[in-house]
């Protein structure tokens, strides 16, 4: 179950409705920040961005579709109507091209997959809802508050929380990154990623932990609880938002908490390490706000923070700023070090180029 998921603010643009988030201003550093450089504002909700060489290209859930970023600032469409665009990745020397698609708003996704494109014409199918609806990956994995007590009960059914659950059939296929000579998806419905070769099939890699959090008094004051409520330690959904290959192989996840994921309950986002060939999850680093996205570049992570709009680094489970970046939404390595970023939602939207070498690196 999802509530407030940011995921779905696809839908909302497609509908012309304005999203107001209250966004936190990040600590700035006294020192030289890494310049950037504008290269396109032609976007409408760049969920995510593929750098190969000096072309860029950007899965736009805005006008929904797959695009290159060309010279003059505009963009050119790749793939037109593609609904719900918001994850794409290449492989096999850039021959294959694989993209997201998600039918349905916050009432319920109606349809969810993967499309996989390749030379002569090549074209194959991954209906992840299909994979969900069969498997549910998490559905052994317990949400909410376990034994809770009346008060407790009464409190978060008033706000429309749930209680207590286990995994729901719900899949959006959101991020995909290629892996060997297929492609994994960050499903942000399942809370899994999912395994998709280049004949569409399906299967589960892992499974993401749920984010296990205590509610403080602050947070029981925000969402207008009683005093019940504070203290009780509540297993929110880790919901998925992108997913990189390192250059240990190991898979990098980014996700949100489910449940309220804007500010109101404090920075909760974790990065994850997944191990591709067991499936094993473990946390790298947590306190992020809003991680919609990440890159690795140099063996560091970079991290989109949606909500404390910046671009985080991260060391050693360590989070500092890295750049300021009001809308921060994706994070892209290039070559040669350089990062490429998209910005939307929470701030006007383009694709901006950084430039690594100049301002500072912690």
């Amino acid at each position: 179950m999802r509530v407030a998921r940011i995921l779905i603010a696809t839908t909302a643009l497609a509908a012309g409705v304005s999203l107001i988030v209250s966004v936190p201003a990040g600590a700035h550093s006294h020192k030289a920040e890494p310049k950037t450089t504008v290269l396109t504002t032609a976007v409408g909700a760049p969920f995510n961005l593929e750098v190969r060489g000096d072309k860029v290209w950007v899965a736009d859930g805005g006008p929904g579709l797959i695009g290159k970023v060309k010279a003059d600032g505009t963009v050119k469409t790749v793939v037109s109507g593609v609904t719900g665009a918001s994850g794409l990745a290449l492989s096999g020397n850039g021959k294959y091209l694989a993209y997201t698609t998600t039918d349905g708003g916050p009432e319920g996704i109606t349809a969810s997959g993967l499309t996989i494109t390749g030379p002569r014409g090549y074209q194959a199918q991954a209906d992840t809802l299909a994979h969900e609806t069969t498997n549910n990956p998490d559905g052994a994995v317990s949400y909410g508050v376990e034994n809770p007590t009346q008060c407790v009960t009464d409190e978060l059914t008033r706000i429309g929380l749930p209680v207590s659950y286990t995994g729901i059939v719900d899949s959006h296929a959101y991020s995909v990154a290629a892996l060997g000579r297929g492609f994994v998806v960050a499903d942000a419905g399942s809370n899994a990623l999912l395994r998709v070769n280049r004949s569409g099939d399906v299967s589960t890699l892992a499974v993401l932990p749920a984010h296990a959090a205590k509610i403080t008094a602050e947070a029981a004051g925000a969402l207008g609880l009683a005093d019940c409520v504070v203290g009780v330690t509540y297993r929110f959904e880790a919901v998925p938002t992108d997913v990189e290959v390192g250059g240990d192989g190991f898979l990098y996840v980014t996700t949100l908490p489910g449940g309220p994921e804007d500010p109101s309950l404090g920075a909760r986002g974790k990065v994850f390490r997944v191990n591709p060939w067991t499936g094993k999850v473990k946390e790298v680093a947590g306190g992020l706000l809003g991680p919609t996205n990440l890159a690795i570049s140099g063996g560091r992570l970079y991290v989109a923070e949606l909500f404390a709009g910046r671009i985080s680094v991260i060391r050693h489970g360590a989070v500092a700023e890295y750049l300021p970046l009001p809308g921060a939404l994706a994070i892209e390595a290039g070559r040669g070090g350089s990062l490429y970023a998209a910005t939307g939602i929470t701030g006007p939207p383009s694709v901006v180029r950084i430039d690594t070498k100049s301002g500072w690196r912690r």
